[in-house]
């Protein structure tokens, strides 16, 4: 189930891939509005040409929501409805880039969600998700009916996630065919900061040394994630939306990742064989830093859940 649900955050990011040279100039069939730009943004600036290789570093490095959703319970850390975003906020997303956001943000909800089996719960943000992507014109690659009959039975919930992650992957096409790859720019940023979000909120009332190991990492994933939303800082709101990330990223200056080279390990991939070169990371964070951390991600994510 892990690695279907990783494919989830996988196919989305993958949009940028093939349509990242498209800017936000196309804002207005995205349901985007008050494009504009700052006057700290110079008028020349073009956007940003993300590699290939680039890409799959931006991929390496994302945490699933189920990936962390798995850590949080393997944890011992006991299921908690404050963490999530209400699906009762679903009417006060009223512009493309709230609808597109929290689409992300709720995606992960449903990983936490489907993770610890709260099966009742689930329904209620399948419908969130099928009415954000509905306002997002990309409703129609969720089956809803069959999504809904597998959300009332604990049993099904591989099948659930298949469903879900299909779903995304067919709307993931459609938009990079469109060029609205700041549409999906907005669902990854979503996904992976309610993961971050859900990750810091437990660890400060159940340290875990491995939760915290997995929020240090994201030290790397900052600059990938900037990456991507740089394209559209010409919009406004994508503009403030990084000037925010921006302030998480400061609070990870000082946390310190390195490398330990292991022996070298013999694999056979696809037939051949190949020589893998083994490599442990260390994170070192503070509790002290994880708080500040913590309290910066809530804030960011207020802007964004309201």
């Amino acid at each position: 189930m892990i690695r279907i649900s990783k494919f989830f955050i996988f196919v989305v990011a993958l949009s940028l891939l093939f349509s990242c040279g498209g800017t936000s100039e196309n804002t207005e069939s995205d349901g985007f509005d008050d494009f504009s730009v700052p006057d700290s943004v110079l008028a020349d600036d073009e956007p940003l040409v993300v590699s290939e290789q680039a890409m799959e570093g931006i991929i390496s490095n994302m945490s699933s929501p189920v990936e962390m959703a798995s850590l949080i319970k393997e944890s011992g850390a006991q299921f908690n409805y404050k963490y999530l975003n209400s699906s009762d906020n679903i009417d006060s997303y009223n512009t493309g880039f709230e609808q597109a956001l929290n689409l992300g943000i709720y995606g992960a909800d449903l990983g936490y969600l489907n993770m610890y089996n709260k099966t009742g719960t689930v329904l209620s943000y399948i419908t969130s998700i099928k009415t954000l992507s509905d306002n997002l014109k990309v409703g129609q690659f969720f089956d809803f009916s069959t999504l809904k009959r597998l959300a009332t039975n604990s049993d099904n919930l591989d099948s659930l996630m298949y469903i879900s992650v299909s779903s995304f992957d067919q709307m993931d096409v459609f938009l990079r065919e469109n060029n609205r790859s700041d549409v999906s720019a907005l669902i990854v940023t979503g996904v992976w900061l309610e993961g971050l979000y859900l990750a810091t909120q437990v660890v400060k009332e159940t340290p875990n040394k491995e939760i915290a190991e997995r929020i240090g990492e994201q030290k790397l994933m900052m600059n990938d994630l900037l990456l991507i939303l740089n394209n559209f800082k010409r919009n406004k709101k994508f503009f403030e939306l990084i000037e925010k990330i921006n302030k998480i990223k400061d609070l990870f200056k000082e946390v310190t990742i390195t490398y330990e080279v292991g022996e070298p390990e013999a694999v056979e991939v696809d037939g051949i064989l190949t020589i893998v070169q083994n490599e442990t990371s260390i994170v070192n964070i503070t509790d002290e830093q994880i708080n500040s951390i913590a309290t910066e991600v809530e804030n960011v994510r207020n802007f964004i859940v309201k």
